[in-house]
């Protein structure tokens, strides 16, 4: 890092001058432009240019036999990075099935199309960045994940098919607002002036990152349990109740855990993280006790024998989630201010 004096020019101006490589770099002269923005922790940073951030497009080139996955997958990327503009053009005419996947990501992305034909696509997205909460975000995520695990488990309970549906297509509302939060974070990085709009620094970034995925995993676990509850309803098969009561009991303390788990993340409360971490050597014993208890039974039903393990399963790998959280509060409530 290069230290630079302050030197006093005229009667009240105080300067500093700036490095001549980075001049280069950026190709400036004098009587150019540049712009300076004061950050949260009163440090300076200087933009070339006036400080309007540049509305970034990209062009993607897409062959006649490209799979519909591999189109969607680039525009995610392409989404993720910062992009608010993404120009499709087919190098022959699109498919059907390469139009709907465009179409089908789009609305997942919150993007609009802005203009179509057969061989050129333009997709872009309404977001304005420097508005956006990503603690927001992040709660109404949560709130989505609470309210799918929780009725996971009551449509395991109930063996509720119907109920069972509405947690699965939830789903997508998660993945809605993990693709939003994650390109508020990458844009984080890209852009550190937004750290002034969007209450986040940058070194937040990674934490919130991984907070994201945890709660994305958590409402999958929640669409897993749910799944199996409308396989076992749909054969006529029922968990033994002894079984299931512990299942749902054991359910029911991770459930909690998580919902405690991701705000002591937002309110970085260490004691509340450590009291979750505690809970996971109980949580493994009421999880054995189910597995025991099952086994020992003389049971020829395969189906149901993989629905208990994978409904298991999902709840253990939901309490690793949890403890994730937890493990990231406390270590980002020690950062250095």
């Amino acid at each position: 890092m290069e230290q630079r004096k302050i030197i006093s020019l005229g009667r009240s101006s105080l300067v500093v001058s700036l490095p001549k490589h980075w001049i280069e770099l950026n190709k400036l002269k004098q009587g150019d432009v540049v712009s300076v923005a004061v950050q949260r922790d009163r440090s300076l940073v200087i933009f070339p240019g006036s400080g309007r951030r540049e509305v970034r497009k990209i062009t993607l080139y897409v062959d006649p036999n490209e799979k519909a996955a591999s189109i969607a997958r680039k525009v995610i990327a392409c989404y993720l990075n910062g992009y608010f503009g993404i120009r499709l053009v087919s190098r022959k005419i699109f498919t059907v099935p390469q139009q709907r996947a465009i179409r089908d990501v789009s609305r997942k992305l919150y993007m609009r199309i802005m203009e179509s034909n057969a061989k050129y696509i333009y997709v872009q997205t309404l977001i304005d960045e420097t508005k956006a909460s990503i603690n927001t975000a992040v709660r109404r995520m949560h709130a989505i994940a609470v309210s799918m695990y929780r009725d996971a488990l009551n449509a395991l309970k109930n063996y509720d098919a119907a109920l069972a549906k509405i947690v699965y297509s939830l789903d997508n509302d998660i993945d809605h607002f993990s693709f939003f939060i994650l390109r508020l974070i990458r844009s984080v990085i890209l852009n550190p002036e937004l750290t002034n709009y969007l209450d986040l620094e940058p070194i937040d970034c990674p934490d919130y990152q991984t907070l994201v995925h945890r709660i994305e995993q958590v409402a999958d676990r929640a669409a897993n349990i749910a799944k199996h509850v409308i396989m076992l309803k749909g054969m006529k098969q029922k968990i033994p109740t002894q079984i299931l009561e512990l299942i749902l009991k054991t359910g029911g303390e991770v459930f909690n855990a998580y919902d405690k788990a991701v705000k002591a993340f937002l309110s970085k409360d260490v004691d509340e993280a450590n009291n979750i971490l505690g809970l996971q050597p109980i949580i493994e014993k009421l999880d054995q006790e189910a597995a025991s208890k099952f086994f020992s039974r003389e049971t020829r039903n395969v189906t149901l024998s993989c629905s208990v393990c994978s409904i298991r399963d999902n709840i253990r790998e939901t309490m690793e989630h949890v403890v994730d959280i937890a493990d990231i509060t406390i270590d980002r409530s020690f950062r250095a201010t």
